[in-house]
């Protein structure tokens, strides 16, 4: 067992290192200027055409979701524990210069999530049940060719493994703990039961996933266009309280985050080991994992969407990531830095625990801890859903339609274990799954990039004029 661990924990290492982290980032800026600056030059056109796109009433076929509905799902499965728990703990751990690097990794992400949809849509196709299906394994074998299907069969493996780590064990366990937390706030005996208590949220978040997968992606697009915006403004809103009771702060947060993105070591304190290339390594590596840019996930619920131009649904893959990081991770440094909680170089301090304190300046101890609660249960059951649809998609590629019951029901036995026990090997192994379904997804990503160019060249030559 302990042979397992130190090989994960080497591969981790490596996967989610500088190499591939400049790769991820590498392949933004690459695309990012082979597109000629898509997100940046028509980022209002974007915004105009997706969120601005909010409340209009649209339908979709069968086997089909709206293209808000698509979006709606991928927003559920990126916008998780991540954007609270791992975004603390990169500034716990890197610094606030972690800040400016996560950013910098979004904006660069912004068109490698475009690029991903574009491809999506472009390469999809009818699967048994009459529903669109695509991503990845499916722009690499119908755009590469049959050469190149094992790069796509190797994405799907890890992709149908990786959901259960990612997309569940990590996400309920975020959930018993934040509800153990609220309990005991009310109860101190409530540590007493925190097992009792985990299983009785294990069971109920399971029921939940279950009678939602049961309707299948109908019902799954369905649920996740109510939850996330509801979860998403009630969060923005909180926030924003907490920043704007702490308004005197915000200018020398804002120097702390761009002395620290240069300067770390200044930023905090003058803590030792606090460099560039740590804050850069933080801040990256947390944005990745929020927003999933280049991970290759969200376009397997992109490519179900009702819209026919690849182009249009790809807006959705820059607000998607903008909507990610740059404003829901964002808020959520400020609570942090803004309060004043964060304790440099603490690794015990490195997660929710630091943020409920940030909430907690403002709404006190019982009601901030509530309050992310309900935060890290709506993200975090949202996440649960989506991945449960990614890893469907995955299993299905790899064994056709009969492997998804099975799959499905055994992912909501994960939900039940993952609340009660301590699979951190599995968490551990999982989570260096995820960051290897980069490798064949940013392979087949940049061999495809011509079809992204023309395809984006042909559509704003149009709109241009």
């Amino acid at each position: 067992m302990n042979q397992i661990i130190a090989m994960n924990d080497t591969l981790n290492g490596i996967v989610w290192g500088p190499v591939m982290l400049l790769l991820l980032v590498g392949t933004g800026i690459y695309l990012t200027v082979r597109t000629n600056f898509v997100q940046f030059r028509h980022f209002g056109y974007a915004m105009k055409n997706t969120l601005g796109k909010v409340f209009h009433k649209a339908a979709a076929g069968e086997g089909e979701l709206t293209p808000f509905q698509a979006v709606s799902t991928a927003l559920a499965a990126t916008v998780g524990t991540g954007n609270i728990a791992g975004v603390t703990g990169a500034i716990v751990l890197g610094g606030p210069g972690a800040v400016f690097w996560m950013w910098i990794s979004a904006l660069v992400g912004m068109c490698t999530k475009y690029a991903e949809v574009v491809l999506s849509v472009r390469y999809r196709e009818r699967n048994s049940q009459g529903e669109w299906t695509g991503g990845p394994m499916y722009y690499i074998k119908n755009g590469l060719g049959s050469k190149f299907k094992w790069l796509g069969t190797l994405f799907a493996v890890l992709g149908a493994i990786a959901a259960f780590g990612i997309g569940n064990i990590s996400q309920i366990n975020s959930i018993a703990g934040s509800v153990n937390l609220v309990a005991q706030s009310f109860d101190a005996g409530a540590a007493d039961r925190a097992g009792t208590i985990s299983l009785i949220t294990g069971i109920v978040i399971a029921a939940f996933v279950a009678l939602v997968l049961l309707g299948g992606l109908k019902r799954i697009g369905a649920v996740t266009e109510k939850l996330v915006p509801f979860m998403a403004i009630i969060y923005i809103i909180c926030s924003l309280i907490v920043v704007i009771a702490h308004i005197g702060q915000l200018p020398h947060v804002i120097v702390q985050i761009f002395q620290g993105a240069f300067n770390p070591s200044a930023a905090a304190g003058g803590i030792a080991g606090f460099t560039i290339a740590n804050a850069m390594k933080r801040g990256v590596s947390r944005g990745v994992f929020s927003n999933e840019a280049g991970l290759g996930s969200a376009p397997m619920v992109h490519a179900s969407t009702s819209e026919s131009d690849p182009v249009k649904q790809g807006l959705y893959g820059i607000f998607e990531v903008f909507m990610d990081t740059i404003v829901i991770c964002t808020l959520t440094s400020l609570v942090v830095l803004c309060s004043g909680v964060a304790d440099y170089g603490n690794s015990a301090m490195a997660g929710a625990q630091t943020t409920i304190m940030g909430f907690s300046t403002v709404f006190g101890d019982k009601m901030g801890s509530t309050l992310l609660a309900v935060g890290l249960l709506l993200f975090a059951t949202s996440t649960i859903l989506g991945w449960s649809l990614y890893g469907t998609r995955c299993i299905e590629y790899l064994f056709g339609s009969k492997a998804v019951k099975p799959y499905q029901v055994l992912f909501v036995i994960v939900v039940v274990l993952g609340a009660i026990a301590d699979l951190k090997l599995v968490w551990d192994i999982s989570d260096t799954l995820n960051g290897l379904m980069a490798i064949p997804n940013l392979i087949g990503v940049l061999l495809l990039s011509p079809v992204v160019i023309k395809v984006t060249v042909d559509h704003f030559s149009k709109t241009d004029k």
